[in-house]
């Protein structure tokens, strides 16, 4: 049975010295950001996509009973969930 020892590759500057390893991403990042893109399509409007988020917000926190308001306020001057309208969910 033999035994194998590796010994990690020297740096620049001796055995002690790390190796830099460096990839260079922009090229694959340039044609992530392209794909991503062309999946959306031209008909993608991200104006329209927060409102409709926003509109998604107001229905979730509507029509909560006292409890869950409490919790709501809570959440909210703790920082945990912004402000919204007027400072309450919406009715």
């Amino acid at each position: 049975m033999s035994t194998h020892h590796s010994t990690p590759p020297a740096g620049p500057d001796g055995p002690d010295d790390p190796v830099v390893f460096a990839v260079d991403l922009t090229s694959q990042e340039m044609l992530r950001r392209a794909q991503v893109m062309a999946a959306l399509g031209p008909d993608w409007d991200p104006v329209e996509v927060l409102r409709g988020e926003e509109e998604a917000y107001d229905l979730l926190y509507s029509g909560l009973d006292a409890e869950q308001q409490r919790m709501y306020d809570d959440l909210v001057a703790a920082g945990v969930l912004p402000v919204r309208g007027g400072g309450r969910a919406a009715a």
